[in-house]
């Protein structure tokens, strides 16, 4: 069984003339380019622990298999304005698992998003406790909801804003949570 026990979040950029190649840049970035980066669902473990990117990545080894809760958006479309987060929500009850959730969009700020990703998250974990709050509600409500709930100990979120190349070169933006086994 294959149980991680930290993670941590990171973020990057990337702009080249190739798609694949501002990818490649945007994964230097975030300091995860010499890893084989998996892509999994958004499943925040059971007794995990949320830790910095500084010491995340002293867990690592160059080439080794890294399993991520990634979000990534890219244009080449001159000025459009793109951002990817991963939001984080995390239970009170550290023997729960939480929720991870990724968001790409178009035209957001960098604060909207990260808003919404994070939001996200909170949502998904707050139906699986039971917190009743009506999800038409705005950003800042739920979250008094869900603090007067007692059932979720954190959230948050990390994103990553940029404004497409004025000469049409691909710029790529990802988002990720690291999980660490």
């Amino acid at each position: 069984m294959i149980l991680p026990k930290k993670v941590f979040l990171t973020k990057g950029v990337g702009t080249h003339r190739e798609k694949l190649s501002s990818f490649e840049l945007a994964l230097r970035n975030a300091g995860i380019a010499p890893f084989n980066v998996v892509r999994v669902s958004s499943i925040y473990p059971p007794y995990c622990k949320l830790i910095s990117k500084e010491a995340g990545v002293k867990y690592l080894t160059h080439g080794q298999i890294l399993f991520t809760v990634m979000a990534e958006c890219a244009t080449n479309e001159p000025n459009r304005l793109i951002a990817a987060s991963v939001g984080v929500a995390i239970p009170k009850k550290p023997d729960q698992y939480g929720y991870l959730s990724e968001i790409h969009t178009y035209g957001w700020t960098e604060k909207r998003t990260g808003e919404y990703a994070e939001d996200l998250a909170a949502s998904m974990l707050a139906t699986i406790l039971g917190v009743k709050f009506d999800p038409d509600e705005s950003y800042d409500k739920k979250k008094e909801i869900w603090k007067i709930s007692n059932e979720i100990y954190k959230t948050k979120a990390i994103t990553q804003s940029a404004v497409g190349s004025k000469n049409g070169n691909w710029t790529t933006v990802v988002a990720a949570a690291v999980l660490i086994h």
